[in-house]
């Protein structure tokens, strides 16, 4: 079983497939490059091992954050 967790894309540089990413209050450089672009800056995604898994929307983020006891 896989533990993603969702993260809140702050910013990211075109022509490359890194963005920085906000994951409980902490920046962290994740890979987007599994994920068809572009990405929007408050864009959720999912993230598992350092790189995007999918997209969700906030509601749907807020419920996974609230389960791990966060936001």
């Amino acid at each position: 079983m896989c533990l993603g967790i969702p993260g809140r894309i702050v910013s990211t540089v075109e022509g490359f497939d890194l963005g920085q990413v906000e994951v409980a209050g902490v920046l962290r450089e994740i890979n987007l490059a599994l994920l068809d672009g572009p990405f929007v800056p408050g864009e959720y995604i999912l993230i598992h091992s350092g790189f995007a898994l999918e997209r969700m929307t906030a509601e749907r983020a807020a419920d996974a954050l609230a389960f791990f006891g966060g936001e």
